[in-house]
């Protein structure tokens, strides 16, 4: 009897945790002040707190594709104390962990890859905004589709026009991509083309001349217009399909291409928890610079995981990274999350987005200082994930003077509202 009520007990919580697992591989870097007194009393203890901080970074990079920025540092000890600190229920196996090291910036570091739940905690999140009465989850809004079919090289309006009726049916707003707006922003397009040929039949009996129109081939592509990736495309040639008039044929055109899409489609690739781009920096000065710009990239809220991929003798590196970002403008994502964090360490805008198409990311590096300069500046500061992070974030990290100066050094903009965030330590 025992056994039977603790197998539904088990069966019931696994029932209970088993909806929304959707799971991410996240790499993130854990800190510690090395010179509280704490520490030098019980040195496991530091490396216990540094992995512990390393999960809660984990958890908050999963955070980081539902919440953003703003909002995460606004409500961070709500969002601390129901989900942060969850590590346990919310990753499901850690995967590597680095030997902790003391670097030049006077903090202990460690690396850590895991599995992490996200679905959950995108389920711990909802619950929380209900909790709380306070919108939490960023709201990516209904998907914004233009579309776009040529018939013999023209658009064909009334193609366009059965594909937008498919596409509205959803509740989403479409337009033709012709005749878009230049304030109308849009997430994804549908292009399709369409071919046609006219096959005559002449019956024998009556010597009617009779007329189909065939589709010969047809296909359709759906890009992701804030990334410009090709996220869908189909070609096909279909069999067996003829109308009786072009106007029909190319009435039904619209209908097949819009077969192809249900509105899930779109979701689904707006609220996407991870994006993967290969990112290659031009000019940097030597593999050593690139090899810590890496570890910087580890440490960033908008990044799960960053692979080194090489570095050729003209300064080009190459990184293979997966974005935790959910909807918004790529370059705002790149810029906010990645280079704006780099160059304020680096104390000026040394670091550029100069192109991007499909999954590729071009950034070039501005050299002004030789390479043992940057190598220092970059070694020697705390890392760029601390600049935006919030008051509480600061507060549990730095445990003494040393560190705190180092922290002020690296947060030296008076317009940085990261400042306040250890005017008060």
């Amino acid at each position: 009897m025992l056994s039977r009520i603790l197998f539904l007990f088990i069966l019931y919580f696994e029932i209970l945790f088993a909806t929304n697992t959707q799971v991410v591989v996240i790499s993130a870097e854990g800190l510690a002040d090395p010179n509280a007194d704490i520490y030098k009393k019980d040195k496991a203890l530091m490396i216990d707190d540094l992995r512990r901080d390393a999960k809660k970074q984990l958890i908050e990079k999963a955070v980081g594709a539902y919440v953003n920025s703003y909002t995460l540092v606004e409500n961070y000890v709500t969002i601390e104390d129901r989900i942060l600190s969850q590590s346990q229920g919310l990753i499901k196996r850690v995967i590597k962990e680095s030997p902790h090291w003391i670097g030049k910036d006077g903090f202990a570091h460690m690396l850590i890859k895991a599995e992490v739940f996200v679905g959950k905690v995108e389920d711990a999140l909802q619950e929380l905004s209900k909790a709380q009465k306070i919108g939490i989850i960023k709201s990516n809004g209904n998907p914004r589709i233009s579309v776009s079919i040529k018939i013999r090289g023209k658009n064909s309006v009334i193609a366009e026009n059965k594909l937008k009726e498919h596409i509205k049916s959803f509740g989403y707003t479409v337009w033709s991509e012709r005749g878009k707006k230049e304030h109308q922003k849009t997430d994804f397009t549908i292009e399709g083309e369409a071919k046609f040929k006219t096959l005559k039949y002449r019956l024998k009996a009556s010597g009617i001349t009779i007329e189909k129109i065939v589709l010969t081939s047809w296909s359709v592509n759906c890009i992701d217009r804030s990334s410009l990736e090709e996220i869908y495309f189909n070609n096909k040639v279909p069999k067996k399909k003829s109308w009786n008039s072009e106007e029909e044929a190319i009435e039904e055109i619209g209908t097949i291409i819009g077969k192809e899409f249900s509105s899930d489609f779109f979701i689904e690739k707006m609220n996407n928890p991870i994006k993967n781009y290969v990112m290659e920096v031009e000019n940097l000065p030597s593999i050593d610079v690139a090899q810590l710009f890496k570890k910087e990239f580890i440490g960033l809220r908008s990044i799960y995981n960053v692979n080194f991929r090489r570095f050729n003798t003209e300064g080009t590196s190459v990184y293979e990274v997966d974005f935790a970002g959910i909807g918004g403008n790529l370059t705002t994502v790149l810029n906010e999350g990645v280079i704006n964090p780099i160059n304020k360490k680096l104390g000026r805008k040394a670091l550029k987005l100069i192109a991007y198409g499909g999954n590729v990311l071009n950034l070039k590096f501005y050299k002004e200082e030789d390479n043992e300069k940057i190598v220092k500046t970059l070694q020697s500061l705390p890392p760029a994930s601390l600049i935006g992070s919030s008051k509480e974030r600061l507060e549990a990290l730095v445990k003494t003077d040393e560190s705190r100066k180092k922290l002020e050094n690296l947060i030296s903009s008076d317009n940085d509202n990261s400042m306040s965030s250890i005017e008060n330590f």
